[in-house]
């Protein structure tokens, strides 16, 4: 078992990490049917066209998910736990868009050993989802 370098000690502010990903109508379905969160506006083709959006859009919580992935799994990465999350939905993503997501260490919090992360999704350049993340880094007692 390898252990995680992206201690508190490791960590400095304005180290980032972006990933790419393009999110399906097969995934915001899976994501609707593991939350029952079938909204029409998400699942619904016909039902979209009707909207201001024009087609469907890619459940907020999901997006939140992602992040929580790329946190958890890539960068400060396993071992971590958040301790609280926020975001401002800016924009809809379209399902079936690619997206990227960046993650950024903006504070380190002596007192607690926390960090403080800037969360970010775009769509292109256009900013879609802008937040935070507290977290407890890897080597930490929870």
């Amino acid at each position: 078992m390898s252990t995680n370098p992206n201690t508190f000690e490791a960590l400095e502010v304005g180290q980032s990490f972006s990933v790419n990903r393009i999110l399906t109508a097969e995934d915001v379905k899976l994501f609707a049917d593991l939350t029952g969160d079938d909204n029409p506006i998400h699942i619904d083709n016909d039902f979209a066209e009707t909207t201001r959006f024009g087609k469907p859009i890619v459940h907020g919580i999901f997006l939140l998910g992602i992040i929580s992935k790329a946190l958890g799994r890539d960068f400060p990465g396993p071992g971590c736990v958040a301790v609280n999350i926020s975001a401002k939905f800016l924009r809809p993503v379209p399902v079936g868009s690619e997206i990227t997501v960046e993650v950024r260490v903006g504070e380190k919090i002596e007192k607690y050993r926390h960090i403080k992360m800037k969360t970010y999704i775009y769509l292109g350049k256009k900013m879609c989802v802008a937040g935070d993340a507290t977290l407890i880094p890897p080597g930490e007692d929870v």
